[in-house]
């Protein structure tokens, strides 16, 4: 039986090298540094983590690298998502046969499908594999939701364990429970602060690539610990980046963000461009509040396996 996920997971961005190449050496040191302060988990090849924009090749490489560097120290999700069921599947075999330890499935993206047809993609996937199944509803970008009574009958299949929930509803989270009994395990996947107080285990965060440690804390202290009042203050500090990366600066944000700290992973491919320039001095603030420039990140070593 496979240890329940359930933590803050930190959905890692792709680095990639001046020629546009994946930076092995980059993911390698991401995956040790989320490691060494403290996340509970990391996701690969998510929206932040450019899926879109990486071939097939580059989709195994992603994967294997990390599950590879994580060395079983942390849960592994793998991003499996495509538009077409089969090149789900496909991708989705691959993550199993690497040892991920869940493949995180977003919504069909382009065409507009019904709740039958949705069920039935995650179905087919579902019954090809035996690795658990995260789902992840984001209708800001898909257009398709899958609503709470939806999860419940999907919950019904075995392996489909998991959401994350990219709403801004809240009150998504404690129907999903409600109508799930248990089944299925919620992650937040835009507020995690409120989402953990009406009964979220997860929570998938952007900001935690370059604030893992702080990140993980406010699970800690909202779930396990179950002291709101320390919560809060974690979540109060970490708002500002929140909110700053909240306007479509997901990739860009956080790679930027790196190349402040010294720690260069690129820039985003195209459509996506370079964060804007006048958006610099902006999160070179809110970095400097959290005193991110005070701490020393740890070496990068080439390809530290």
């Amino acid at each position: 039986m496979p240890k329940k996920l359930r933590g803050t997971y930190t959905v890692i961005v792709t680095p990639f090298t001046n020629d546009n190449k994946i930076d092995e050496t980059m993911l390698r040191w991401l995956v040790d540094f989320q490691i060494s302060e403290g996340i509970h988990g990391i996701i690969a090849l998510a929206s932040n983590g450019e899926f879109l924009s990486l071939n097939d090749q580059e989709r195994h490489d992603v994967a294997r690298i990390v599950i590879d560097q994580a060395r079983g120290r942390v849960p592994v999700v793998i991003g499996t998502a495509a538009e077409n069921t089969d090149h789900v599947i496909h991708y989705t075999k691959d993550a199993e046969k690497l040892g991920a330890d869940a493949a995180m499935i977003l919504t069909p993206y382009y065409a507009w499908i019904d709740e039958e047809e949705i069920y039935t993609h995650y179905k087919r996937i579902a019954e090809a594999v035996s690795l658990p199944i995260m789902l992840y509803n984001h209708p800001a970008s898909t257009v398709l939701d899958i609503k709470p009574p939806l999860v419940a009958r999907l919950a019904e299949i075995d392996n489909i364990l998991y959401i994350k929930e990219s709403t801004t509803d809240t009150r998504r989270v404690y129907r999903i429970n409600d109508l799930c009994k248990g089944k299925i395990t919620v992650f937040a996947g835009y507020l995690g602060y409120e989402s953990f107080m009406v009964g979220a285990e997860g929570w998938v965060s952007v900001c935690a690539n370059i604030l893992p440690r702080k990140s993980a804390q406010l699970f800690e202290l909202a779930v396990d610990k179950n002291d709101k009042d320390e919560a809060w203050v974690v979540f109060k500090e970490l708002v500002p980046l929140i909110d700053f990366l909240g306007d479509h600066l997901y990739a860009h944000g956080m790679k930027a963000a790196f190349k402040m700290l010294g720690r260069d992973m690129g820039i985003p491919r195209p459509p996506r461009l370079p964060m804007r320039k006048e958006l610099e001095p902006k999160l070179r603030q809110v970095m400097t509040d959290l005193g991110l420039f005070k701490k020393e990140l740890p070496p990068v070593r080439a390809n530290a396996a």
